[in-house]
């Protein structure tokens, strides 16, 4: 488990919202509502929960610094 600042990555962050599966999952309207993650994989939800609370985006803190 990471803990402190992310590293940001521009290919991953394209990647995410360009990938082949992203697209047909939002095209087929299969996405789950907002908060709905525990029902479709606990495991990466719980992971994801505690990664979110113990590390920090650059851009985030630069727009809180700047706002």
């Amino acid at each position: 488990m990471k803990f402190g600042m992310r590293k940001p990555s521009l290919k991953r962050r394209i990647s995410a919202r360009t990938s082949l599966k992203r697209q047909l999952i939002h095209r087929t309207g299969l996405k789950m509502p907002r908060g709905y993650g525990w029902v479709r994989n606990p495991k990466k939800y719980g992971y994801n929960k505690v990664y979110q609370r113990t590390s920090f985006d650059l851009f985030a803190l630069l727009k809180k610094l700047f706002k």
